[in-house]
């Protein structure tokens, strides 16, 4: 692989940043069997009110994301994944997969690590 232009480096790790943070890989992979309103989100979560609105604004500013507002009394939100929200499950369930794969070899590694660093 080439050396990649500053403005590329930049680009990739905003992008990585927000697919990467924790919240915003669960709540797209909560997303991704339908619409789902905001407090069945926050339940199925586990996550604070602030903590997922700014995740939601976040993801649908960058478009992963839909918020769809019913005019009833109280007015009902939803969200949902956009086309580029469910192609981002496709290497998000990956790293997810890898991960899980890995978590032994991760706590062996720790382990190790710091054995060594308490002598």
């Amino acid at each position: 692989m080439t050396e990649l232009p500053p403005e590329t480096c930049r680009t990739l790790a905003q992008t990585l940043a927000r697919i990467g943070d924790k919240w915003s890989m669960l709540t797209i992979v909560s997303l991704e069997y339908g619409e789902v309103r905001f407090s069945a989100l926050r339940r199925r979560i586990g996550i604070s009110q602030k903590v997922l609105t700014s995740t939601l604004r976040s993801l649908e500013r960058d478009g992963y994301i839909v918020r769809t507002v019913t005019p009833t009394k109280p007015p009902r939100v939803d969200y949902g994944l956009t086309e580029m929200g469910r192609e981002v499950l496709g290497p998000v369930r990956a790293l997810a997969n890898w991960a899980l794969g890995q978590a032994e070899r991760i706590e062996q590694a720790r382990r190790r690590y710091d054995e060594r660093v308490a002598d």
